[in-house]
């Protein structure tokens, strides 16, 4: 049982790599460039902006709202990280999905198994990503202290890439997947 949770994840994450071609609004690192941006003057705003480049937190929403959120919002339609607390219902290929933005992740229970919810959940001590199933809990993705992402391949072993364009292209490489991207 175990097992089949484990390999339904890395499916779903695997599948959320590969239908990513949508553009997305990037929610996350829009608010936060927002937020940069209300502070007060050009010289405060530079010098968040530098900070916020020294220690990743841009890299750190970009890649968020790239893997997770524009991922959602295609299917769903709507920003998840506008939506905190509302349910969205995904169709997949093995059926109908809930997703219930939370404001530390999401929950995702597929129809007709409302026993078995499986949370996306970020913390923020560990810096890492998990899944937490009524089984346990599988670290996804760590965010390291250097400014790359770490997570987990499907064979188990662990790939670090950095939050660019580069790392989701070698993190695609590694895993037999083809990059698309969309052009004017």
């Amino acid at each position: 049982m175990k097992a089949t949770k484990m390999t339904i994840l890395c499916a779903v994450l695997g599948g959320s790599l590969m239908c990513s071609s949508c553009i997305g609004s990037f929610g996350l690192w829009n608010k936060l460039r927002e937020w940069n941006q209300s502070l007060g003057n050009k010289f405060v705003n530079e010098i968040v902006f530098l900070a916020f480049h020294i220690i990743p937190v841009y890299e750190v929403a970009y890649f968020a709202d790239i893997i997770v959120l524009n991922s959602i919002e295609f299917w769903s339609g709507s920003n998840p990280l506008a939506d905190v607390g509302t349910t969205k219902t995904v169709k997949g290929e093995n059926g109908e999905y809930l997703v219930r933005t939370n404001e530390d992740g999401y929950t995702i229970t597929k129809k007709g198994e409302e026993d078995k919810p499986m949370n996306l959940v970020y913390n923020k001590e560990n810096r890492t990503w998990n899944a937490v199933t009524t089984e346990g809990e599988f670290e996804l993705v760590t965010m390291n202290e250097d400014g790359t992402i770490t997570f987990k391949q499907a064979d188990g072993t662990p790939m670090t890439v950095s939050p660019d364009l580069q790392g989701v292209a070698t993190a695609r490489a590694a895993n037999g997947q083809q990059l698309f991207l969309a052009a004017r």
